[in-house]
């Protein structure tokens, strides 16, 4: 079982970079649907994510449309604002591949998308009155973290030891 987090159209080349970060801290691949607002050699996303980004499995997807005939019958999860359902509340514990969608920072995913596939649409609880969304990067990691909890964080090292420990 592999999380895939897939970006739609992503505009801001920091929150790309750190996502990378993240999908290489959990062998996750990274999907990225053009067009992006950014050049992956601009010096932002690289300064996010240099170190990490030759270690991330990225694949482009022209369009939407090509994405979803790579993505075939496999789940795909939509995050957004505009859910009934948590990310939460969804058991990601069976052996196939999981596909998360988030939108770009300036608009989201496209409402006709959203509409036609309400079954597929999550979101993360929280204070609509005074924040009108959380920074993509930050809502990435809430989600595949999520996944990999009930996964029981797979091919993750659970716990560091030092060999020489610093407090004795």
């Amino acid at each position: 079982m592999t999380n895939h987090i897939v970006l739609f159209e992503p505009q801001i080349p920091a929150n790309t970079g750190n996502i990378a970060r993240t999908c290489a801290a959990t062998n996750s691949p990274l999907h990225l649907i053009e067009p992006l607002g950014f050049s992956t050699d601009d010096k932002h996303l690289k300064r996010a994510g240099l170190d990490y980004w030759n270690d991330v499995n990225i694949t482009y997807h022209e369009d939407l449309a090509a994405f979803l005939d790579y993505l075939g019958d496999q789940p795909l999860h939509l995050i957004t604002k505009f859910a009934n359902a948590t990310y939460s509340e969804v058991d990601y514990t069976d052996d196939g591949n999981h596909f998360f969608m988030f939108g770009k920072e300036t608009t989201g995913l496209p409402e006709e998308f959203m509409r036609e596939n309400e079954d597929k649409c999550l979101r993360i609880p929280m204070n609509d009155e005074h924040v009108r969304s959380l920074n993509l990067s930050n809502t990435v990691a809430l989600v595949v973290y999520e996944a990999l909890r009930q996964q029981n964080f797979p091919k993750l090292e659970l716990t560091h030891h030092y060999e020489h420990d610093k407090l004795d």
